[in-house]
């Protein structure tokens, strides 16, 4: 069976009723989902890095399921999570077989952007290792995220307000300085 790697679904499928709970492509309630996106462009001339990033209860034990910390000789060594504290390792799928290296950075809730637990999985860049990554912690647990859906999450965890949220989009949006000003003034609610 194949697994679907995209993290983006079609968005013919999204439910668009705004009072609703949002839903996954697969169905059912989604808020307690643990969801994963790559949050650097995914292209074949990609920059040297590739983020991916986790949030939900399963964020964390996902992870752990897959990172090797490795000691200042190499070796595997104990990996104990600690908030806002960046590791270096390996990345193994659940055979065992070595996707990557990679930097893992626990953000633990309330402390996120999401005010859930976060892991951002900062491996190669380009296609091959993020799809590779990917598959691995959905194979775990994790759904590909929605679009929007980090963003989402932190408005219903009162992180953002409607206009934060607003001026997140733009600000990706952004083609110009003045745009990218104007809206990281809205986001600091300047």
């Amino acid at each position: 069976s194949s697994v679907r790697c995209s993290a983006v679904a079609d968005s013919s499928t999204l439910d668009t009723d705004p009072t609703r709970p949002y839903f996954s492509q697969f169905g059912g309630e989604t808020d307690n989902d643990t969801i994963i996106a790559v949050a650097t462009p995914v292209v074949p001339q990609a920059g040297g890095i590739a983020i991916i990033r986790l949030s939900g209860d399963q964020a964390v034990p996902i992870v752990q399921k897959l990172f090797r910390a490795k000691g200042k000789d190499g070796e595997n060594v104990d990996w104990k999570v600690k908030s806002h504290m960046a590791r270096y390792g390996t990345l193994v799928d659940a055979g065992g077989k070595l996707l990557d290296e990679a930097l893992v950075l626990p953000m633990l809730k309330p402390r996120s952007y999401t005010r859930e637990d976060v892991v951002e999985l900062h491996c190669h860049g380009g296609n091959i290792c993020s799809r590779r990554v990917l598959a691995a912690c959905v194979e775990l647990g994790a759904r590909p995220a929605q679009p929007g859906e980090f963003t989402l999450r932190a408005f219903l965890a009162g992180r953002i307000d409607l206009a934060q949220a607003e001026s997140v989009e733009q600000l990706i949006a952004a083609r110009t300085s003045a745009a990218a000003d104007g809206a990281l003034s809205a986001l600091r609610g300047e």
